[in-house]
C-alpha cells in the first residue's frame, strides 16, 4: 500500500564535531520516503530547481519512490545549512534559502488523490490543508509541524489538525502548542484539536506515544557513534507510517510497533552524513536492530 508524502527536498550543509559536508541530499520528504520505502511504496510531492542533479532522482527512484508528484522549476533548490555541537539533539541554523520551495504549491497527481495513507511533512499549515482537500478518503492522515508554525500561523495549524490522526512533533514544540509545561496534560490539549495519536518525538531519549487509553514509550537504540543527526525525525517518521501502511492494522499494538521500526531507522540515519547509511541499508538489519530494541525493554513481572 502506498504512502502519500507532501514535503520538502533540499541541498544540506552540514557541520558537526565529526566532521563537515556541503550541498548534500535532504530535506523532509526524501528523508521520509527514502526511510518509508524499506515497506511500502511512496508518492512524493515536492518542487526542486533546475539545478538538482539527476544522480538524487536516481537514487529515490531505486527505492521506489515515485516522483510524479515533483515539480522541477526554474531556479535554485531549497538550501539549508546548520552546526551541531557536542550536544547533538540541539541544530543550530545558520542559513536557510528557500528559493523554489518559496512558491511551492502542491499539487498531487490524480494517480495520487486516492492515497489511503497520508504523511504531511513540516511545510505552512495551509499547504498542508490544500493537500487534504485534494485527497478523497484517507484511512490514516499524519503530520509534522515546528515552533515557526506554532508562533505564526497557531490558526491555521489547529484547523488543520482537525483533520489529522496523528501528529508526530518533538518536546518542546508539544508544550509550546499547547501552552502547557507539563508534558501528559500538554499531550491531552493537543489530542483535543483533532488527533487520536500524538508521538512525541525526544532525540537520543526516544520516544513517547500517547493514544486514547494509552502512552508507549520507546527507547533510543543506543549508538556508539552519531555522526549527524539531521533528518532523523522524518526519517523516524518514516519507518512508523511505512510499516503502518505495509501491514494495514491500526491497532494499538500494531502502533507500538510502528514506532519501534521508526525508531530503528532513525537510529540508522544519524550513523553517517545525509543519507548515506539509508543507502547500504537492507531489511534484513532493520529487523536485527528492532529484535535489539525489544531485548533492551524486556523484563520480567513480579509474578515471575
Amino acid at each position: 500500500m502506498s504512502i502519500l508524502v507532501v514535503g520538502s527536498v533540499a541541498f544540506d550543509s552540514i557541520s558537526t564535531p565529526f566532521g563537515t559536508v556541503d550541498d548534500v541530499l535532504g530535506g523532509s520528504a526524501c528523508y521520509f520516503s527514502t526511510s518509508a520505502s524499506f515497506f511500502t511504496d511512496v508518492n512524493l510531492v515536492a518542487v526542486v530547481g533546475d539545478d538538482f542533479p539527476e544522480q538524487h532522482l536516481d537514487f529515490l527512484r531505486s527505492r521506489g519512490v515515485d516522483l510524479e508528484g515533483l515539480k522541477k522549476s526554474a531556479g535554485r533548490t531549497f538550501r539549508w545549512k546548520g552546526r551541531y555541537d557536542y550536544d547533538l539533539n540541539e541544530a543550530h541554523t545558520l542559513e536557510t534559502h528557500l528559493n523554489v520551495f518559496e512558491q511551492f504549491e502542491p499539487v498531487l497527481p490524480a494517480s495520487y488523490q486516492d492515497a489511503e495513507y497520508v504523511f504531511l511533512a513540516n511545510i505552512d499549515p495551509e499547504l498542508q490543508l490544500e493537500v487534504l482537500n485534494q485527497v478523497k478518503n484517507p484511512r490514516l492522515v499524519a503530520s509534522d509541524t515546528m515552533n515557526f508554525w506554532i508562533e505564526g500561523k497557531r490558526d491555521a495549524l489547529i484547523k488543520t489538525l482537525g483533520r489529522v490522526d496523528t501528529l508526530v512533533i518533538n518536546e518542546a514544540e508539544v508544550r509550546q502548542l499547547a501552552g502547557e509545561p507539563n508534558l501528559v496534560k500538554a499531550a491531552e490539549i493537543v489530542r483535543s484539536f483533532g488527533p487520536k495519536t500524538l508521538v512525541v518525538k525526544r532525540g537520543e531519549y526516544g520516544v513517547l506515544m500517547f493514544a486514547e487509553h494509552s502512552i508507549f514509550s520507546a527507547p533510543a537504540y543506543p549508538l556508539e557513534e552519531v555522526f549527524d543527526p539531521t533528518g532523523a525525525g522524518d526519517t523516524f517518521a518514516g519507518g512508523f507510517i511505512g510499516y503502518l501502511a505495509a501491514t494495514r492494522n491500526l491497532d494499538e499494538g500494531n502502533l507500538r510497533r510502528a514506532i519501534v521500526f521508526g525508531t530503528v531507522m532513525a537510529s540508522f540515519t544519524v550513523e553517517q552524513f545525509s543519507l548515506d547509511r539509508m543507502r547500504t541499508l537492507n531489511y534484513e538489519e532493520i529487523e536485527n536492530r528492532y529484535r535489539r530494541i525489544q531485548l533492551l525493554t524486556e523484563f520480567s513481572s513480579l509474578d515471575d
